[in-house]
């Protein structure tokens, strides 16, 4: 919980009382390893904080592959945030890489917040700016390196992540195959 606080004091300031408010309104839940925390064709039930885990962002694309858009790990918010704000069923699924634990909010509560706590709108603004800074930062030089210096980069982005999620999740998101992979993570020893 108090990791939770932490990130979320980093966009602006609650009081003892606001915080309580808070905590009373998440939930923990866990989910296995290939879990769905939200499912492309339904709508988002939950923003949620790993406390422990990966999750990855995933689509299937129109020759029916699965491709890996982006992962979440511990300390950060995990939420296909514009379906979930607006109730509309996702188009991609968010799938738990390993076992985790999260902190959750579902909407009513979610919004239960925004209603009670002043200046909670312009803190999630900014969260959600965070977010999305972070994953282009991530994400740009994936369309403009070679294999290797995406490889690298990923690296660099995601350096706990390596050793935790299956090889062929990293490829996807490389936009590589996995002898590829291979054979990049060869060349790099």
């Amino acid at each position: 919980m108090e990791s939770l606080i932490n990130l979320i004091l980093q966009f602006g300031d609650l009081n003892k009382q606001q915080i309580d408010f808070l905590l009373s309104k998440v939930e923990m839940l866990e989910f296995k390893k290939n879990d769905y925390l939200s499912e492309a064709g339904k709508v988002p039930r939950y923003v949620a904080f790993v406390l422990e885990g990966v999750f990855r962002f995933c689509y299937y694309n129109n020759k029916s592959e699965e491709v890996t858009n982006y992962f979440v790990d511990e300390g950060n918010f995990v939420v296909d945030n514009e379906k979930f704000e607006s109730q509309i069923a996702a188009s991609e699924y968010v799938q738990a890489v390993t076992d985790c634990k999260v902190l959750v909010f579902n909407k009513k509560d979610w919004d239960e917040i925004s209603n009670t706590i002043v200046g909670w709108e312009m803190m999630k603004a900014k969260m959600v700016k965070k977010c999305l800074t972070l994953a282009m930062e991530r994400r740009s030089p994936l369309v403009s390196e070679d294999a290797t210096t995406r490889y690298l980069s990923f690296i660099e982005a995601f350096p706990n992540l390596i050793n935790r999620i299956p090889l062929s999740y990293v490829a996807s998101y490389l936009g590589v195959t996995q002898q590829s992979l291979s054979r990049i993570r060869r060349n790099i020893r």
